[in-house]
């Protein structure tokens, strides 16, 4: 598994999180570790879901993502 820092701008309270795990939840072979305002931190396999996959699916939900991934 990979591991991926997310860096999410336009986040500002409890539901904006709730939004974000919501969405990166739904995503194949993604596990969250955490969200808070502002960033997210998950593990995913990249033969399921891909680093742009995740940033889409948070920009879907209204916010916009810079990712940082790390192999490991």
């Amino acid at each position: 598994m990979d591991t991926m820092h997310l860096q999410i701008d336009g986040m500002s309270c409890n539901h904006c999180v709730s939004a974000v795990r919501t969405a990166l939840d739904q995503l194949d072979g993604v596990s969250v570790d955490a969200v808070s305002v502002g960033s997210a931190d998950l593990r995913y396999d990249a033969t399921k879901t891909g680093r742009d996959a995740v940033v889409t699916a948070i920009a879907d939900a209204g916010y916009t993502a810079r990712a940082e991934s790390r192999h490991s």
